[in-house]
């Protein structure tokens, strides 16, 4: 049989030409990063990525060279974005909040040959210089006025690098399934591991992301996310954006709730950001009278979402909370929680229950639960197991590794401890790695900590279990008190006994100045049982 459509190759540059054709004017605001606040378009960033590719081809990049991007959420982000893949090379996502071991690994482990680099990230690359071994150029994202004194030998100008090209170019011919991007995860249990995006990924995962039941955007929408690009692929906004022809508020480096609300003032409809800015937020928001007449959508995901914040930003300010799961080997998207008939029919009670599920996954990701000799497990909202999943956008094999991340049938084992319901909704009880195992039986950290953020004056927590000589592990609290608070210990067990059976809750409450954070902002469990160690910590007797 004679075959009957087109070839249409999905890389994402066809993305961004369609937002230049047909969403030409819609706007993207940033700030930049010397200061003012810039505005372009979708028509305009299309010309300055295709001058990005041109220059780059100009310096002698060829298809599938790896290009290390270091860099904020500003327009210039995006035009790199798109003009290095659009060159035929891979974009590999740098986050500059790496320590500077994994910096040096990460870099040299993907072969970047150029690194582009906002200008003040500039020190961070000179602190690790003489070890970097791939790398021949460095682009600076500035103009002349700001290029910093360095180190570095022969700094490249970006504007000045662009100035000659006129963005009369057509993309790189590539095959869809051609390396697109690179983001490694963060290697807090050994190296970092590369997770390669192909252009093919990246356009089924915009379109999957973007659909009502998971974004909704839609070129009514203006989005601005928060979550840095370098983060688990920008959370794909920066695809699913154009695709629909959504306008952009990028923010820049400045992450201060002041600075935030700003940016949140251009219009925005629909942002993106794990919980701990959100909780800022709604205090700044809260101390200072101020409201939030445009959002009607936040998404909140990297860690689990507590039930106070999804209330607070419904039930004072209008605002529909998606809260959302996913991993950097999901690109990065796994699930949200909107609401399917099922829960839209429930009362209000009933509908907040949902929210503390991470939701349902898009059509091109499938999961299942499964036993520990991988026996799948009901649906019933109660059985917990290992989280599994397969899909378009999930990860088949680690850069550089020798054998496939996945089983004999393909499923990929995200790492995650979860339950299924009835109608499909996820619950993310713990990482398998900070399950607490108690008598036999599992506590869940993240319900404990979310029952225990729920206490006014407590702004963080975080349990883990304790070595027990008769039950194994027992759980305990570890707390961060709100600003000029200080939270009874008794009071905060007594909020937890009321969602938890008697064995479940923890046996002690410990108080500390700050939790440590991992590179990407979740709580670092890992350092913190350092941290207790170094304490001398014992439980109880």
């Amino acid at each position: 049989m004679a075959v009957g459509m087109q070839d249409f190759p999905l890389t994402v540059g066809k993305i961004l030409d369609h937002a230049a054709k047909y969403h030409t004017k819609r706007k993207i605001i940033s700030r930049s990063i010397e200061g003012p606040i810039t505005k372009t378009n979708w028509g305009e960033v299309q010309v300055q990525a295709k001058k990005v590719s041109q220059a780059l081809i100009s310096l002698g990049i060829r298809t599938g060279d790896v290009i290390g991007v270091m860099a904020w959420n500003t327009s210039r982000h995006l035009e790199v974005w798109y003009g290095v893949p659009g060159a035929g090379a891979v974009n590999h996502t740098l986050n500059p909040r790496l320590f500077a071991d994994q910096l040096v690994y990460i870099i040299n482990h993907a072969e970047d040959r150029f690194l582009i680099i906002d200008f003040d990230l500039i020190p961070i690359i000179e602190g690790i210089w003489d070890r970097l071994t791939t790398v021949e150029k460095v682009i600076v994202m500035t103009n002349r006025a700001h290029m910093p004194q360095s180190s570095i030998p022969d700094l490249i100008c970006y504007e000045e690098l662009l100035e000659p090209f006129d963005g009369n170019f057509d993309w790189v011919e590539l095959e869809e399934t051609s390396p697109c991007g690179i983001c490694y995860t963060s290697g807090t249990t050994g190296d970092p591991k590369g997770v390669i995006y192909t252009h093919r990924s990246n356009t089924l995962h915009a379109l999957a992301a973007s659909a009502p039941d998971m974004l909704g955007l839609s070129s009514n929408d203006v989005a601005m996310p928060v979550v840095p690009l370098f983060h688990a692929n920008g959370w794909s906004i920066a695809y699913s954006a154009p695709l629909v022809g959504s306008g952009l508020v990028m923010p820049g480096r400045d992450m201060t709730p002041a600075a935030l609300f700003e940016m949140l003032d251009y219009g925005v409809t629909f942002t993106a950001a794990v919980p701990t800015i959100w909780m800022l937020m709604l205090q700044h928001l809260q101390a200072n009278d101020l409201h939030l007449p445009a959002l009607e959508r936040v998404l909140i995901g990297g860690s689990s979402c507590p039930r106070a914040v999804i209330e607070t930003f419904q039930n004072d300010y209008g605002v529909q909370v998606l809260h959302a799961w996913g991993m950097t080997e999901m690109s990065p998207l796994g699930t949200i929680c909107t609401f399917k008939p099922e829960i839209t029919a429930l009362d209000a009670v009933g509908r907040l229950d949902a929210q503390g599920t991470t939701g349902h996954p898009p059509y091109s990701i499938d999961l299942r639960i499964t036993d520990d000799t991988d026996q799948e497990l009901p649906w019933d909202g109660q059985t917990q197991g290992k989280l599994w999943a397969k899909g378009v956008g999930v990860l088949q094999r680690y850069l550089k590794h020798d054998e496939d991340a996945v089983d004999k049938d393909g499923w990929f084992d995200t790492g995650d401890v979860a339950t299924i319901d009835e109608n499909g909704y996820i619950r993310i009880t713990d990482r398998s790695k900070d399950v607490i195992k108690s008598g036999g039986e599992w506590i869940s950290s993240i319900s404990l900590e979310n029952a225990a953020i729920a206490h006014p004056e407590v702004a963080e927590a975080a349990a883990i279990g304790i070595a027990h000589p008769k039950w194994d592990e027992r759980p305990i609290l570890v707390i961060v008190a709100m600003p000029n608070k200080t939270p009874d210990a008794n009071d905060i067990l007594d909020l937890v006994g009321k969602s938890f059976a008697k064995w479940q809750v923890p046996d002690d409450v410990v108080f500390l100045d700050e939790l440590p954070h991992t590179a990407t902002g979740k709580i670092s469990k890992l350092e913190l049982r350092k941290i207790l160690i170094t304490q001398n910590y014992k439980l109880p007797e």
